[in-house]
């Protein structure tokens, strides 16, 4: 992984906006004495495509970021930096974004990870294994994720996930916000890695492939 870096130093003084207000830092800042804050740093784990269905890019957010801290902290210095990682990486966006970073943090959390199983979707035994451990699907959950995982990387629209889950002639046929409904259950269930399935705003979801995910089909 890279990373692309841009530093900004605040050029005027802006008027704090009259809604934006103080946070609480108690929780965040050191008791010691002998060590001080000299600074923070804001992991966003976020892609382009989810910057993209919520309106904006990546640098409009940086930007906007940049743009308050200014406001609350006139004349501020300011450092930026993209994570980048290669296409298909899988993973979720703020655990690459952190790796990329090389937030210290990450170091004490990723012994428990590795010790992890991530996922196996087995088709030939009908179930679904978490860290090892399977999980209880419902019969539509589980046609829910096959359909998707058969679809992978492809966004599958809500009314053709509904056509595969429900017969489109059957009386009471619920409508397509049940979807929804479904996938908020199934993702629950993967816990950690509930987002190898994305939501495509408008549209519906799709299956992403990650190298912690393992998919049997026989």
């Amino acid at each position: 992984m890279t990373t692309i870096t841009t530093t900004r130093i605040a050029r005027t003084a802006r008027p704090a906006h009259s809604r934006i207000r103080p946070v609480d830092t108690e929780s965040v800042a050191t008791h010691d004495d002998r060590v001080e804050a000299r600074g923070f740093a804001l992991y966003v784990g976020l892609d382009e495509v989810g910057a993209a269905q919520a309106g904006v890019s990546l640098q409009q957010l940086v930007a906007a970021l940049r743009r308050t801290a200014e406001e609350l902290v006139p004349g501020i210095r300011t450092h930026a930096t993209l994570a980048i990682a290669p296409r298909g990486a899988g993973g979720r966006d703020l655990d690459v974004t952190r790796v990329a970073l090389h937030d210290p943090a990450v170091q004490r959390i990723a012994s428990p990870r590795q010790a992890r199983h991530g996922v196996v979707i087995d088709f030939g035994r009908q179930h679904v294994l978490v860290d090892g451990e399977e999980v209880s699907l419902t019969y539509k959950e589980f046609r829910l994720l096959g359909h998707l995982v058969e679809h992978a990387g492809e966004t599958v629209h809500r009314h053709d996930l509904l056509a595969e889950l429900w017969d489109p002639d059957q009386e009471g046929t619920p409508g397509e916000r049940t979807i929804d409904v479904h996938v908020r259950r199934l993702r629950a269930k993967l816990g950690d890695f509930q987002d190898i399935i994305r939501t495509v705003r408008g549209i519906g979801y799709r299956f992403d492939r990650r190298t912690d995910v393992i998919v049997r089909t026989a």
